[in-house]
């Protein structure tokens, strides 16, 4: 519990948001977890023709103890999907997750068995980037959005009330092969 739970609405909360916001913004740190294609092009942002260092995210960490934010790039597969999860849950607070590419949004144009139909079933997911792969002007527009989100969150005690339930919401959606409709 830091001083934003424990302080009192008003001026001083919305004083605490506003500078928390723009901290949380400028210092994202992103976990290396590319499984397919898109990671390449996520690779790509890191260069110096892109340069995603100017957003104060220079260094992918390989550790998501070290890591706020986790860029899904490319499709998971059923037996990756445990693995995510436990990524997901050894990130540190408050954390944040970018599903890269059709296939980690929906599962893109591989609907079988073998593969999760969109990351949002195993974490909630922030922002969603299409593309197959998507490039990296695409990527650094998402983080821009992202940073947009995050600026603009607020805290408080409902803060983590309002996660779990997101969370829980996400995770009890019906997953995409199991809809009928237009789908099939």
């Amino acid at each position: 519990m830091g001083i934003e739970e424990a302080a009192p609405s008003g001026f001083l909360l919305t004083s605490i948001e506003k500078f928390t916001g723009l901290v949380r913004k400028a210092s994202m740190w992103p976990v290396t977890f590319g499984l397919a294609c898109c990671a390449i092009e996520m690779m790509a942002t890191g260069t110096s023709r892109y340069d995603i260092s100017r957003f104060g995210m220079e260094v992918f960490r390989a550790s998501p103890r070290q890591a706020d934010l986790m860029i899904v790039a490319g499709r998971v597969s059923q037996k990756m999907a445990p693995v995510v999860r436990q990524v997901y849950d050894q990130m540190s607070e408050p954390k944040w997750v970018l599903s890269m590419g059709v296939c980690a949004s929906s599962g893109g144009m591989f609907n079988n068995y073998a593969l999760v139909q969109g990351v949002d079933h195993i974490v909630p997911v922030d922002i969603y980037l299409p593309g197959c792969p998507p490039r990296p002007e695409m990527l650094l527009n998402a983080i821009l959005a992202l940073h947009e989100q995050v600026r603009n969150a607020p805290l408080g005690v409902n803060r983590e009330a309002a996660a779990r339930a997101a969370e829980e919401a996400a995770l009890a959606a019906t997953p995409t092969s199991q809809m009928k409709g237009l789908l099939r």
